[in-house]
This record gives C-alpha cells, structure tokens and sequence, in this order.
C-alpha cells in the first residue's frame, strides 16, 4: 500500500504517522525529542525515528513510504530545506532535508510546524473550502500561518505570519524576547494569561484554563484580566484582517479549548473594530494538536504529485 510518513517536531516530543493515499491514518507513534541531550542527539533522534518509521511501512505494508514530510518549530527555510534555527532544540543551519532523504531514499518535505499546521486546518480542518484564511494558534506564543488558495504562504525569507510581534500596546512597554514592546504574544498567548491570572489571584501555580473557569464563575479580576487578553486579540487580528482579508480566521492553541468563553467576546471585540473591512468567519481549529503531523503529511503527499493538491478526507 502506498503511504507516505509524516513527522511533527516539537520542543519536548514529536509526533508522527503513516498516511494512505486516501488519507487513512495507518499508523501513529510518539517519541521524547530529547533535547536536554543537545542538538546533535536530537538531529540523530529524529532521522532514527524517521528511520523506524520507514522500517514499520516495509514490514507491514511490504513497501518504504513513497515521501516524507517534517513539521519542525522556530526559523524553517522551506525552499532549502534547511532548519535555519531553534532556540529550543539548540540548532542552527541543520540541512534536515537533506539529512533525511541521504537516510530514508525518498523524497523529503520540510516545513515551519505552526505553517504546516495551518496547511492542514486550511484543507482538511476548520478551513476547508476557505480560498484565504489565517490560523493562529495561542499556546506558549502567538504565530500565524497564512493560507491562499491551498498553500501556506511563508515570505520572502521564511517570516510571514509573526502576528505575535504586532505591537498591540506599543505605550505600555511590556518587553518581549524578540527585541520590541507591546507585542500580542505579551498579552494574548496562554502564557500571558496564565502570567496575568497568577498575579491577580495570588495563585503562582493558576493558568490560563483556571482564569477561564473563573470568568465563566463570574469573579471580577478574571474577567479583567481575560477581557484584556481578547481587546488585545482583536486589535492584532484587525491588523491582520486590514492586511490580509481572509475569508476565515483560525483560532486555536491552549487559550480557544476555552470555547465560547473566548470566541463569543473575541468576535463581539473584533466586529466592534472593522469598519470597512470585511468582517471574516472566525472558528475555533479543528485538528487540535493533530494539525502538524497531518499537515506534514500533506506536504510529503505534494511531493508525489504535480497537480493542484486535493483535499481528502483524513480520520484524526
């Protein structure tokens, strides 16, 4: 049976499967990224998982996979396959590309995970049938993928979409790591909040789901503090909409498994803003934390076609 394998690299574990040509989930498997070992043994880690992977598809579907694709976190050079830098996993300029098609004999795609993420919630997910639509995920930071026409755009050097350094609160002066002040991630990430939330209970050990829970309660510094996190949202998504005009925005990561507690006052916040923008479709994501390891396997599935990619079905 023809498959291919697709590998999503995060900071603490990494997640992969064997996908059909009809999008069938043949096999799922996780591993430790181990990146206390440093970069070297997580470079190894990942091409012996890749390596196993292929091994697993020899014996039970009596074939390699046909392609592969990689989902891996922080500066991704798509076109050249190259992981230019991640200050989690400690590497700088891996040809991971090339590494792994010397090791596996096939085809290789390598992608930006939260841009791999979005491909996959704009086909198969929250996006699909959307022609333009921007997946922004809320966890730790803020990033974006932008999605036009089946394909995640990635910029000229491999940066668009960094919605988490729009300066939200350029006045207030809240530091961020990049380098600016007043960005979203600073105010609207799920560890904003839970930051935000631990100093106003007095709970250092509170987070973002505790804040949420509290709002739904009614308890006045959570709704300050989770009405501060949404007008900030808002404001950096009307950013986005003026520049981009997508059809559908995708919300996902820690904060949206709040439902309803952040989607009802994210798109009261967000209609109040436009004016003569038009206003998008604004969703919750769908594939959850399934969303990188799917869209690397679309991306392997590209590499075995030259027409426009279609969007099957896949079981999650």
């Amino acid at each position: 049976m023809r498959h291919v394998i697709a590998l999503d690299v995060g900071g603490t574990g990494m997640k992969a499967a064997l996908i059909g040509d009809d999008g069938a989930l043949l096999h799922r498997a996780r591993r430790a990224t181990g990146r206390e070992r440093g970069a070297e043994a997580v470079i190894e880690g990942i091409l012996a998982f890749a390596a196993d992977l292929r091994a697993y598809g020899v014996e039970h579907y009596g074939a390699p996979a046909a392609a592969a694709g990689i989902a891996v976190p922080g500066i991704v050079d798509d076109a050249q396959g190259t992981a230019v830098y991640s200050a989690n996993l400690g590497w700088k300029d891996v040809p991971l590309r090339a590494l792994l098609t010397d090791r596996l004999g096939m085809p290789v795609a390598l992608g930006h995970d939260v841009r791999t993420g979005g491909l996959a919630e704009g086909r198969i997910g929250a996006g699909r049938g959307a022609d333009r639509f921007l997946f922004v995920p809320l966890g730790t930071g803020i990033a974006g993928a932008i999605g036009i026409d089946g394909r995640v755009e990635a910029g000229a050097d491999g940066f668009a979409g960094e919605i988490g350094h729009i300066r939200v609160r350029p006045h207030q002066g809240v530091a961020c790591p990049c380098g600016q002040y007043g960005c979203l991630e600073r105010y609207a990430s799920a560890s904003a909040v839970s930051a935000a939330w631990a100093a106003a209970c007095g709970n250092p050990d509170a987070d973002a789901a505790d804040c949420a829970r509290a709002v739904v309660s009614g308890e006045p510094n959570a709704v300050r503090v989770w009405q501060e996190a949404v007008d900030a949202l808002a404001d950096g998504l009307v950013t986005a909409l003026t520049l981009l005009n997508p059809r559908t925005m995708i919300i996902g990561g820690g904060l949206a498994e709040a439902g309803e507690v952040l989607f009802q006052p994210l798109r009261d916040a967000v209609r109040q803003r436009v004016t003569f923008q038009k206003l998008p479709t604004i969703v919750p994501a769908a594939l959850g934390d399934s969303a990188g390891c799917l869209g690397a396997g679309l991306l392997a599935r590209d590499l075995l076609t030259t027409t426009t990619p279609t969007t099957p079905e896949v079981s999650t």
